[in-house]
């Protein structure tokens, strides 16, 4: 299959950005996380000793794929991008290279990536997976360190509270040692795959972003890679979080902090684009986080996106149980109910 193609008339996908942060629900003790509860352990600076006790407590008991994914297909989404590793660094697959899994490490014990999967190909859904390629904030070597410690949804891009020697840091030992082989095995074990997200290119030479490329053109020769890769590799264009231009593309100062300000940026050279956006503020589940956009304002994004030749992937983050949140639920049936 042609999956340029494909991608021109899918339009509209599901992104689900799920975690042990989403046990935390935008709370760490006495303070709440920023607006992004997915990035709650750089906000509060939580130790990775502490935070990592969260995988003790991750069994939820709720989680169906099969419900996820035919919810999706019921809203009228054409793909599904899930998070495998998120800038925290918990890998949410059966991964050999770091025992810090939902496998290993959980008393849930079960390949959640492999379970989507399985539910995709079941309901004709395609599936796309999320890979967080620099920041890892599990890693001494995780990238971010060279961009300053400046505000952000936590102190700085990297951990620098268990790491803050950053003149010691070499995101080469993290990217050989643990992001290329991940990388690797998610194209190899999980079959066909329409995408990979990747997110916050901050610190990857060129020579590494050209080698994941390279490695998934190697194993999955149709899947299609974001710009969000990093040093102008890409097959089609992230806009900007949550970004609807008023003008095709080709037209638009793309939003420079999502870009993360790569130099020598181009439009995709497919003519391939998509908006990835959340319902409310948060892509992780945030339980204090009520700012729900209608779904009158969403179809009207979604109308107006697609018009414009561009794919609308909207997100939802489900609670700590399993379950995607009865707003978000409620929502994208209405928003189904106007196509």
């Amino acid at each position: 299959m042609d999956l340029r193609k494909w991608f021109k008339e899918a339009q509209y996908g599901m992104m689900v950005h799920w975690g042990l942060y989403s046990l935390l629900a935008g709370e760490w003790k006495d303070k709440r996380s920023g607006c992004y509860s997915e990035w709650i352990q750089a906000h509060c600076d939580i130790p990775n000793a502490e935070y990592a006790k969260l995988a003790n407590a991750f069994n939820p008991v709720f989680f169906n794929a099969d419900e996820w994914v035919k919810f999706a297909k019921d809203c009228g989404m054409k793909y599904f991008v899930v998070t495998t590793k998120h800038h925290d660094g918990f890998a949410m697959f059966r991964t050999k290279v770091d025992k810090y899994n939902i496998v290993d490490a959980t008393p849930f014990g079960r390949d959640f990536v492999g379970e989507i999967g399985e539910a995709c190909y079941k309901h004709g859904l395609k599936m796309g997976l999320y890979y967080s390629q620099d920041l890892d904030w599990h890693e001494e070597h995780g990238g971010g360190y060279k961009s300053g410690h400046i505000p952000c949804q936590g102190t700085a891009w990297c951990n620098n509270w268990d790491f803050p020697n950053d003149d010691k840091k070499d995101f080469n030992i993290c990217f050989n040692n643990k992001i290329y082989p991940q990388v690797e095995e998610l194209l190899r074990n999980y079959g066909d795959l329409c995408l990979i997200w990747f997110d916050m290119p901050m610190t990857l030479e060129e020579a590494q972003s050209r080698k994941l490329y390279e490695a998934i053109k190697k194993y999955q020769p149709e899947c299609l890679i974001n710009s969000r890769l990093g040093n102008g590799v890409y097959d089609y264009v992230s806009l900007g979080d949550n970004e609807i231009p008023d003008s095709m593309p080709e037209n638009v100062e793309l939003d420079p902090e999502a870009m993360n300000g790569i130099e020598g940026f181009k439009p995709s050279p497919y003519g391939l684009y998509e908006t990835a956006a959340t319902i409310n503020n948060s892509w992780g589940y945030c339980a204090w986080d009520q700012n729900w956009k209608s779904a009158e304002q969403i179809a009207a994004n979604k109308k107006k996106l697609n018009g414009m030749g561009i794919n609308y992937l909207l997100n939802v983050g489900p609670d700590g149980l399993g379950r995607i949140p009865l707003a978000s639920r409620e929502i994208l049936k209405k928003v189904a109910e106007t196509f």
